[in-house]
């Protein structure tokens, strides 16, 4: 089945998938689906389950890490992917402050794709690498 090219090419364009070949970045778009949430739907909540990795197509979501508040993230911004890599218990609340559209990869799906296509591991490898040296300096 051919992937959505609208799909690829979003998926294509983030630190976390823009590393992947044609092949892998199709895989996932062919497992993502587009999912609306209306405003004031907390999508997902700290310490709950990884059921997903959402990237934001349109809208705005806040965000809370216990009591303190985030910045808002919008378009082109993700979140779910740590609990969807290691299955722990999410690390903040997000909830959708305006109408919101995410391209949205369950987390069984991505399991699969990753004992399926290594590049994709790789990639997730190499971003979670960046983000922990950025955090150390």
């Amino acid at each position: 089945m051919a992937a959505d090219k609208e799909l690829v090419k979003e998926l294509a364009q983030t630190d976390l998938f823009g590393g992947v070949g044609k092949k892998g970045i199709n895989a996932i778009a062919n497992q993502a689906r587009v999912v609306n949430h209306p405003a004031g739907r907390e999508i997902v909540e700290e310490g709950g389950g990884a059921a997903a990795f959402h990237l934001i197509r349109s809208g705005t979501a806040s965000v809370r890490v216990g009591d303190q508040a985030r910045p808002d993230i919008g378009p082109g911004d993700y979140f779910g992917e740590i609990s969807l890599i290691d299955g722990l218990p999410r690390s903040a609340s997000v909830k959708a402050e305006t109408p919101l559209t995410t391209i949205s990869l369950p987390s069984w799906h991505l399991h699969s794709l990753l004992d399926e296509h290594p590049e994709i591991a790789r990639q997730l490898l190499k971003v979670m690498c960046a983000r922990l040296r950025a955090a150390e300096r």
